[in-house]
């Protein structure tokens, strides 16, 4: 590696190179594509953050004969897997080894990503090998060997070229013991923290239907009580060539994160352009609501935002102020019945789509301006109490992976065991 190993004595520095081969992947093309089998494409994004599997992610099937004509590229159980291209700006899978485990399907490896083989086992052990290449002087290394602006991505000289310390295989040994020991607590601290995590979002929710449950009042629909509800533009109003730099923000679903607005400076348009489109201004008040995928993901237009741009992806929605609290309306469209709704009148067949007939007709039971603001008084009460809960385990899942990164670090300086 580019920096120089202080190492206990006995210890080697080898490049994985002279401990394993890698293979790369096989280009299918989307032309083999077909509906469905029992045999897929084992693609880089199924390999997650943290290293674990999602075999049915963004799954893409091949005939079964496949399994026979690209045998050579046929993954077995325990198979060493490794992304060999990772968005630049995250790099959260580049490099990371995976143990391949099938689910009973046949997965074919794609192009790239690699497959580890060919260990010489009288020099490494394979668990020791993974745990190395997860630790942060490799994934340095391999981040500062990738190509590409957008992308980050790995050759396979790049891979075998890393340099690795190497102890005796007895001390190996020991090492993935107490790695697996300390990590194993780690985990279920960690486990404990997600499961908090979960239980906040029930509690959230049950918070919500605690607001907006009331037997005793009269339900409408929201085209009753809005001034307005707006699909986002048709794609022929806006074109590519209309797409600038550090111009008016136009929002789309990826653009709504937990229930904040965030915009992205290189998805933007002209003011001009804006001002030729004025059903598609936002105001501070409005609700804007992404119309694909995801159901339910909305945001609170506030002062910062007044003047962006509804996207196509979106929609928005206009509180008549004589009758609606606009973040009264905000908390109503987060709730779980309002996101079921959507779901089950949602067209589309590959994905989830709303229309302006299905926003219109919305169920909501709405008491007086009062009563609204009181609830949301309460709610605001009960969910900033949440966010302070949610920042700590957050905080705490942070430390949890410094923590880990840190005992791998110790490990491969000899300062583990």
């Amino acid at each position: 590696m580019n920096e120089k190993m202080k190492l206990p004595k006995g210890w080697e520095v080898k490049k994985l190179g002279d401990v394993c081969d890698l293979q790369n992947g096989f280009a299918f093309k989307s032309a083999d594509y077909i509906d469905s089998s029992d045999t897929l494409i084992f693609r880089m994004s199924q390999i997650r953050p943290g290293g674990d599997l999602d075999l049915n992610h963004n799954s893409k099937y091949l005939p079964n004969d496949f399994v026979q004509k690209y045998s050579s590229y046929l993954l077995k159980d325990g198979d060493v897997v490794i992304a060999m291209t990772d968005m630049a700006t995250e790099t959260k899978i580049l490099g990371l080894p995976t143990y391949f485990k099938s689910d009973g399907r046949y997965f074919l490896l794609n192009q790239r990503v690699g497959k580890l083989f060919n260990f010489d086992k009288s020099q490494i052990d394979v668990k020791y090998l993974r745990y190395i290449l997860s630790a942060p002087n490799t994934i340095k290394y391999y981040k500062s060997f990738g190509k590409g602006a957008l992308q980050i991505n790995l050759g396979k000289s790049d891979i075998l070229n890393a340099e690795i310390p190497i102890p005796p295989l007895s001390e190996q040994t020991a090492i993935v013991t107490k790695i697996e020991e300390l990590l194993s607590d780690l985990e279920n601290g960690k486990q404990q923290l997600l499961t908090a995590q979960t239980q906040l979002k029930v509690y959230r929710q049950s918070l919500l239907k605690w607001a907006f449950e009331n037997e005793k009042l009269k339900t409408t629909i929201l085209k009753d009580v809005t001034e307005k509800i707006q699909i986002g533009p048709f794609g022929t109003q806006l074109h590519r060539e209309d797409y600038i730099e550090n111009g008016i923000p136009l929002i789309n679903p990826t653009h709504i994160k937990d229930g904040f607005i965030v915009s992205d400076s290189s998805y933007s348009i002209l003011e001009s352009k804006r001002d030729s489109l004025p059903n598609y201004i936002l105001r501070e008040g409005d609700v804007i609501m992404g119309r694909r995928g995801e159901m339910g993901r909305c945001g609170l237009v506030t002062k910062k935002e007044v003047g962006w741009f509804c996207g196509t992806g979106s929609l928005y929605f206009r509180p008549n102020n004589q009758l609606l609290n606009p973040v009264f309306l905000y908390y109503y469209l987060c709730s779980k019945p309002v996101r079921k709704y959507l779901e089950e009148n949602a067209g589309g067949t590959t994905m989830a789509n709303l229309n302006l007939k299905i926003v219109n007709y919305i169920p909501i039971s709405l008491p007086s301006l009062a009563e609204q603001q009181r609830i949301v008084e309460e709610l605001e009460s009960k969910l900033t109490i949440c966010d302070k809960i949610e920042e700590t385990i957050s905080q705490s899942l942070l430390q949890a992976e410094t923590l880990r990164q840190s005992i791998l670090k110790k490990a491969f300086e000899g300062r583990l065991v």
